[in-house]
């Protein structure tokens, strides 16, 4: 793959985007998606026709807010499933209209899917002090979904990086928002072309500033 000039790799702005209106919902659900696929083994595709197709889905989806403990998000899921599948014999009042699926949001997690051995192999460069299959699912979720935009997307970097730490931080843990920053700080570089340096980068704040502390938070 060729290398992007490291200047303009670093500074290029983020285009409005035309596939959503909201991109940072747009990666939360794509996140979320792909972290229930992860936790149960299923096809990330599937998972996301299934979420389409099923507006009582997306509400759950939309409701869970805390990834970190998963064996509560795999309860919630699943005991959500099941009072759907309830509601869907009686004559209960229809839900709230829940927004559909956008496009962005598919674009995400088909790229993640498609491209995840390129994805894993460069997220295990830089995460020394942990294997991808023992990170807890939400970590490794988070920074598949933010590689592959570093990668293949014209997102800023910075953007990238910062709503990344952002959902690990809110979904998960602080601990988890410092340890995104630090690994995928040094995958912008490597994109980027820029040297990075030896040692276990992925332990938290990376030399030359936190980039999730920078005033760019949207690219919407």
């Amino acid at each position: 793959m060729a290398q992007a000039d490291s200047s303009s790799a670093a500074r290029r702005p983020s285009a409005r985007r035309t596939d959503t209106r909201d991109p940072r919902r747009a990666r939360e659900r794509a996140l979320k998606i792909l972290f229930q696929a992860d936790l149960r083994g299923d096809d990330p595709v599937a998972t996301l026709e299934r979420v389409a197709n099923d507006p009582s889905a997306r509400a759950m989806l939309d409701d869970l807010d805390d990834l970190h403990d998963e064996t509560d998000a795999v309860a919630d899921v699943e005991s959500q499933a099941r009072l759907d599948a309830a509601a869907d014999t009686t004559l209960a009042a229809p839900r709230q209209r829940v927004a559909p699926v956008d496009a962005f949001t598919r674009r995400l997690v088909d790229g993640v899917s498609e491209h995840r051995g390129e994805i894993d192999e460069l997220i295990g460069r830089f995460a020394r002090r942990w294997a991808i299959s023992r990170m807890p699912v939400v970590d490794r979720t988070v920074l598949r979904l933010a590689t592959y935009e570093l990668l293949h997307e014209d997102t800023s970097p910075a953007v990238v990086i910062n709503e990344a730490v952002e959902l690990a931080k809110s979904l998960s843990t602080e601990d988890s928002g410092r340890y995104v920053n630090g690994v995928l700080e040094s995958v912008r570089r490597s994109v980027a072309g820029e040297d990075v340096a030896g040692g276990d980068v992925a332990g938290g704040d990376v030399a030359g500033g936190d980039v999730a502390g920078g005033d760019v938070t949207t690219d919407g």
